[in-house]
């Protein structure tokens, strides 16, 4: 019998005795010597083309990894759990592919590194202050090539990993990779920030997972690295090393002024709010990788691990769909190994997060009648830190709309140019606004960055401050938080009573309330009132100043901005259809000299209509509460109100004019 039909034979059996024996999770051996020399020869069968080869993902299994390493690529990890060709593992009880390396790998977290914009922002910073450029880079590859930067700190005791080095090295180009997670140590958990992360190492070679039974020897022998239990992979500090980010400032000149400024505090907003663990627990890894519980076999190639459950889906979704879609369009460009359809999976998701987890809206009428008309927009943050978070080039706006009933646009604010800006946004910075009674104001949610002269920068060295930042915060946000001096209020949001605040003053709403008001110039008749919360990455404001430099990173960037689709996302939207109004107020000295609208108070739901004297109805229309249009009649005097409960506004058109009545069914 040949030798590889041997070991198709022989490896099953051995493996099925093993199966019924207790393994303890230490480093002893799994195969013999003479079966792992017998897989890497049928591994470099597998490589070199030849018969008696393994399967391409199985050979993955087997790649040499070089014990200097500290940080094996993905694809190493992917041999086990990636795709499974017999859909034994990694599959949900519903037969859906979930395998981890897939997911990730679209991912703007797997793509960290070969993001086109990134690497343009970094060769800006280094343009604009050239004496700075070593530790730019050097900060910025600490978390957007964590796995180069680490190795070379660590074992190769370098000063500074560069750009240039990220180009060169394929432990650079693998961004967040699987170890930069799995390996970070328990040790100063949420405490670091600003890209300086924590690996133990005298205990680097392990893979910390949230199984308390691991299975290591396979892992461990091909692999050279562990798998062990660590409950602190699901700790949400583990994501603060980089989503907490705060620099040193420069003046015009790049020269440090002292002061520091915080570029983004995803984690610490975390920490101010409803969900962080002294109180609701929810942390970051609850929402970005959810849990399936679904019994998942975590690994292929072996067919007696037992199911773990619940299963994190490395989905790693955030609100980036401009830069999604960018990347995808440059996978070959950009060297990206992702599959068109792995990005069309990580879009999905991320519409998904922005739509159905990130807002609630609700779009209601006020007073509808008089020289204007009213109505109030709520919007409800519902993500765990603030809307939005991270980069602060980030925003989000209300569009408001109203057409009258031709479909005519009589009031529109936050309306986009071609070009995506805001059509009257102000240069500097849109105040924040807690009535809008002229669409020139737009009511934009973000961060603005300005100088040590007070002016807007997306020079993040140059940042001195903010002289805005209205971005919607958390739920249990609080002024008095411990994390609050790093997750300010600025500006007009500061003194808002609505902004984060209850009717009484009590915070943590996480909401905004914006009111609007519309003169109604003479106007009687229906209205349509529409409400939109939209999303925006890379704002042509943001760019522009990055655009008048010259770099190959740039200039690269530049071809694929301006051939991407650069349209926003639609996270929100409400609309009110039939919203009647008048601008003459409700007549209650003339009502009952034309009609009888009777009873004002009726549980049975029945209102009767009776014309007095010469007057005669020519129709009959019914709003609810929210200025939403119910029912009309041309005649007739009896009217059968819904069986909702609340006011009902009834408008009676005589051949005298119009009288209005506001009735309540009980």
């Amino acid at each position: 019998m040949k030798r590889s039909a041997l070991l198709v034979v022989l490896v099953p059996a051995i493996i099925a005795v093993i199966a019924y024996f207790p393994v303890e999770n230490t480093q002893k051996k799994f195969h013999t010597d003479r079966e792992l020399t017998l897989f890497k020869q049928l591994t470099r069968n597998a490589v070199a083309g030849k018969k008696g080869s393994i399967t391409e993902n199985s050979a993955l299994l087997f790649l040499p990894i070089d014990s200097n390493i500290l940080f094996p690529t993905a694809k190493t990890c992917g041999g086990c759990h990636g795709y499974d060709p017999n859909l034994h593992a990694l599959v949900s009880s519903s037969g859906v592919d979930i395998n981890v390396y897939d997911d990730w790998r679209s991912t703007m977290m797997a793509n960290s590194a070969k993001d086109p914009f990134w690497r343009a922002k970094v060769r800006h910073e280094i343009l604009v202050n050239p004496t700075h450029s070593l530790e730019l880079q050097d900060k910025c590859t600490s978390c957007h090539a964590p796995a180069g930067h680490y190795q070379a700190k660590l074992h190769g005791h370098l000063d500074h990993y560069l750009l240039e080095d990220v180009y060169q090295d394929t432990l650079g180009l693998d961004g967040v990779t699987c170890q930069i997670c799995h390996a970070q140590s328990p040790q100063k958990l949420g405490s670091l920030h600003s890209g300086n992360l924590n690996f133990d190492t005298n205990y680097i070679r392990v893979a910390y997972g949230p199984y308390e039974t691991a299975f290591a020897p396979p892992m461990h022998n091909f692999v050279g690295i562990t798998p062990i239990y660590g409950s602190h992979i699901g700790d949400a500090g583990l994501c603060a090393g980089c989503h907490t980010l705060i620099t040193n400032a420069v003046n015009e000149n790049g020269q440090f002024t002292g002061g520091t400024f915080t570029e983004q505090a995803t984690y610490h907003e975390w920490l101010n709010s409803r969900y962080d663990e002294q109180h609701d627990n929810v942390t970051c890894q609850g929402c970005h990788i959810p849990q399936l519980l679904d019994e998942i076999i975590i690994a292929a190639n072996y067919q007696f691990l037992t199911p773990k459950y619940p299963f994190g889906l490395h989905e790693l979704a955030g609100a980036n769909v401009t830069m999604l879609k960018l990347l995808q369009a440059n996978r070959d460009k950009l060297g990206i190994k992702a599959t068109s359809a792995n990005f069309d999976s990580t879009i999905a998701a991320t519409f998904r997060m922005l739509q159905h987890k990130t807002l609630d809206l609700t779009l209601e009428t006020g007073v509808l009648n008089g020289d204007s008309t009213h109505f109030k927009v709520t919007i409800r943050n519902k993500s765990g830190h603030k809307f939005p978070s991270g980069y602060p080039s980030r925003r989000a706006w209300v569009e408001f709309e109203v057409k009258n009933q031709n479909g005519v646009s009589i009031f529109h604010s936050g309306r986009m140019n071609p070009d995506f800006s805001l059509n009257g946004e102000k240069p500097n910075a849109e105040p924040h606004y807690n009535l809008i009674d002229d669409p020139g104001k737009i009511q934009i949610y973000e961060m603005v960055p300005v100088d040590v002269n007070g002016v807007f920068t997306n020079v993040l060295e140059r940042g001195y401050g903010a002289i805005k930042d209205n971005r919607l915060v958390p739920q249990g946000f609080s002024l008095s938080d411990p994390a609050y001096d790093t997750t300010q209020i600025i500006g007009a949001a500061l003194t808002d009573p609505d902004f984060n605040r209850m009717p009484d003053g009590t915070e943590g709403t996480g909401a905004d309330v914006l009111h609007f008001s519309i003169q109604n110039k003479g106007y009687t008749g229906f209205l349509t009132v529409s409400a939109k919360v939209w999303y925006q990455s890379l704002p042509p404001k943001w760019m522009a100043p990055m655009f008048e430099w010259s770099a190959p990173e740039i200039d690269s960037f530049k071809t694929m901005f301006d051939a991407a689709d650069r349209a926003p996302t639609l996270v929100a939207e409400q609309v009110l259809e039939d919203v009647f109004v008048t601008p003459v107020a409700t007549k209650t000295i003339d009502m009952d000299a034309f009609v009888s609208i009777s009873p004002a108070l009726t549980q049975d739901g029945w209102v009767y209509v009776k014309p007095l004297g010469n007057i005669s109805i020519k129709g009959i229309r019914v709003w609810n509460s929210n200025g939403q249009f119910i029912l009309g009649k041309k005649n007739g005097e009896a009217i059968l109100l819904p069986e909702q409960k609340g006011f009902y506004l009834i408008s009676v058109d005589t051949n005298k004019g119009s009288v209005v009545k506001k009735v309540l069914r009980s």
